[in-house]
This record gives C-alpha cells, sequence and structure tokens, in this order.
C-alpha cells in the first residue's frame, strides 16, 4: 500500500496563482477511496480496475464542473492517487495527517481525512485535544479523536492566512454489538440487542460530542493566539441540530456582561454558511436544504461548512459573503449507473465566498 504519511506527500511548486473576487470550498465524502487490489474493510471488497477508473473519472467531473479552490475529502484510504489526481486538476497542494490501518497485508480500515488546495498552504498540523479539558469531561486520559482531524493554514486571496479544519466525526454506530447467541432464548437475545442499541448509540454519541467540543475549543484558542478567520468543514455524522453537536454554533454566554458579549463574542464563533447564504440572499428564502445522505427513504444533514465571522456579511468588518451553496446530489436521487455507479454516497456541499464590495 502506498505510503500515506504526510511527510512523504509534499506540494508541487505553485504557479502564480491570480487572486480573485471568489473563493470555492468544498467538503467531500469520497466513500472508501481505496486503489485496487486493496480491500476496504473485508477481503471481498476490492474494486476492480474498471471501477476504479470509474471512480476516479467521477471525482474529476466533479471538480472540472464545479471549480472548488479549497476542497476537504473523507474516507480517503489511498492518498497518492488522490494526490496525483487533484494536482493534474490544477490543486498543487494536497495533505493528510494520518494514515489508514492494514492488516492481512490488504486488508484497510480507519480511511483519513485530507485537504487539496490550489492556493498555498503554509502550514499543516494534526488537532490535539487539551488533556485538561479531557479530564474535565471525565473522559479517558486516552482519549483521542476516532479520526485526527487535519487543520491547515491557507493563504486566501485578500484575507490571508486562514484556518481551514477538516473533520470526519464518530458515526453513529453503536459501539457495543450483541451477537445472536443460540444459548439464549429469543427473549434474552433481544434483550441484550436493547441493551447494546442503548448504550452503544450513546456511547457513540459521548464521542462524537466530545470530539466537537474539544475541537470547537481548540480552534478558539488557536484563534485568540492568531487572529486568523476559520473554517471547519467535514462529515459531522449527526445534524447540527441535535443536541450532541449544537454547541459548536454556540454564540450566547450566560453570566457575561452585555457589553464583553458584544464586544469579544461574535469574533469566536461559527456561522453555518448555508444560514449564512440564507440571510444574505433574499430569493433563497423559500429553498429548502437538501438533504447529503439518506438512510432508507430518510434524508439528512450530515455534511457541512461553517465559517467564522469574516465570512458573515452582517458582521461590520467582514471581508466576504456567502453568494453560493450548492449540494450536489443526483447520484443520490437520481442515480445513473453508468455515471454513478462507483460515486458516493454523500452529497458534496460547496460554498461560494465572494468579496464584499
Amino acid at each position: 500500500m502506498p505510503n500515506t504519511n504526510i511527510d512523504a506527500i509534499e506540494p508541487v511548486a505553485s504557479s502564480n496563482l491570480v487572486a480573485n473576487s471568489n473563493i470555492k470550498i468544498a467538503t467531500f465524502n469520497l466513500f472508501n477511496y481505496l486503489e485496487p487490489p486493496f480491500a476496504f474493510y473485508d477481503f471481498e471488497k476490492i474494486l476492480s480496475s474498471e471501477q476504479w477508473q470509474k471512480k476516479q473519472k467521477w471525482i474529476v467531473d466533479y471538480l472540472v464542473e464545479f471549480e472548488p479552490d479549497v476542497i476537504g475529502f473523507q474516507e480517503v484510504f489511498s492518498p497518492e492517487p488522490l494526490k496525483q489526481l487533484v494536482q493534474e486538476q490544477g490543486y498543487p497542494y494536497f495533505y493528510v495527517v494520518d494514515q489508514a490501518e492494514v492488516f492481512d497485508d490488504f486488508i484497510c480500515k480507519s480511511p483519513v481525512v485530507a485537504i487539496a488546495s490550489k492556493y498555498e498552504i503554509t502550514e499543516i498540523n494534526a488537532v490535539q485535544a487539551d488533556p485538561k479539558l479531557v479530564q474535565a469531561m471525565g473522559l479517558s486520559n486516552d482519549f483521542s479523536f476516532s479520526r485526527k482531524v487535519l487543520r491547515a493554514s491557507i493563504d486566501l486571496p485578500h484575507i490571508g492566512i486562514c484556518d481551514c479544519y477538516v473533520v470526519h466525526f464518530k458515526s453513529k454506530r453503536s459501539l457495543i454489538e450483541h451477537e445472536q447467541s443460540t444459548e439464549l432464548s429469543p427473549e434474552k437475545n433481544i434483550i441484550e440487542k436493547l441493551k447494546a442499541q442503548v448504550i452503544g448509540g450513546w456511547g457513540s454519541s459521548v464521542q462524537r460530542g466530545s470530539e466537537a467540543a474539544l475541537l470547537f475549543t481548540e480552534m478558539i484558542s488557536q484563534r485568540e493566539q492568531t487572529g486568523r478567520p476559520m473554517i471547519l468543514m467535514g462529515d459531522f455524522n449527526n445534524t447540527l441540530q441535535d443536541g450532541v453537536l449544537t454547541h459548536l454554533l454556540t454564540n450566547t454566554l450566560r453570566f457575561a456582561s452585555a457589553f464583553d458579549v458584544n464586544a469579544y463574542l461574535e469574533k469566536y464563533c461559527l456561522n453555518d454558511a448555508w444560514d449564512l447564504f440564507q440571510s444574505t440572499d433574499n430569493d433563497t428564502q423559500h429553498i429548502d436544504r437538501k438533504p447529503t445522505h439518506y438512510y432508507g427513504a430518510t434524508g439528512s444533514v450530515l455534511d457541512y461548512i461553517l465559517l467564522s465571522s469574516e465570512f458573515d456579511a452582517n458582521y461590520q468588518t467582514s471581508l466576504f459573503e456567502v453568494s453560493g451553496y450548492d449540494t450536489y446530489d443526483r447520484h443520490l436521487i437520481n442515480p445513473i449507473f453508468e455515471r454513478d455507479g462507483e460515486s458516493t454516497d454523500h452529497g458534496v456541499v460547496l460554498v461560494t465566498l465572494s468579496l464584499r464590495a
């Protein structure tokens, strides 16, 4: 399997990129991006050469049509082929901060996140949770993000260095599974399955919510030190309206003076790009937000791009506003096998940031 350590994935020399008044940011779950002959999770799950080329073409077709400037990827098993693909499409900067696990020589698990950019990435890091906060939350001392969070500092036009975070929070898959036992009665098996689902499901929620809270506090600390704008993008594996993740949009404080709140708080808050788009374009008020994932017939928004105040048109000193918001989902709602057979099970979210006049 290709070496996926970040040290082995250096950017090629950057061409002279012309700064313009629009910047496009996308978050893109690639759904088991793994080059054959490696397998994902199970020895039978190997893409054929034809399937792999089809998947590669699908990704290229999206990049050519929508032309994002910065892309946060999830579910990356094979970073080297992805690096080559994006560089051929005009993205000289590509990084990961982790590598997938390999067992039995060719079976892979634990895919990672990645970032590609047309603009210079000046610094790259894996975000570390604050041990003191981990302890204060009552979590295990060996707590870690289920997937390492990537922070890339990108030199964007007009606004300068911006800290972009790419995440893939813990899934809703239960931490505990009960296997059917012939030694137990049917009722006892149901009871054990119920227990596993309740406890295991809540355990996943605790992990996911803890990851979001610890990441947000690290973002606040980074913002305090550098003053840089912030972008958080990725597969959240949860809706923001769910109480597990609502703290990512915290914009009020209890027991703090109104003067201090008005003077300082907004600088450290994140905003859902969809909400910012709705607030700046009256013609979109009636448009419903498209789901980015479907479980059976039920759709939900799991993929998000959150932005700091520099991208909020209602913020007095903001430089950009959200002028466009697109969820690419035709492969989910009207798939054509020849075109979409090896695509992804998520919609691709893209926001357009426009320089304010």
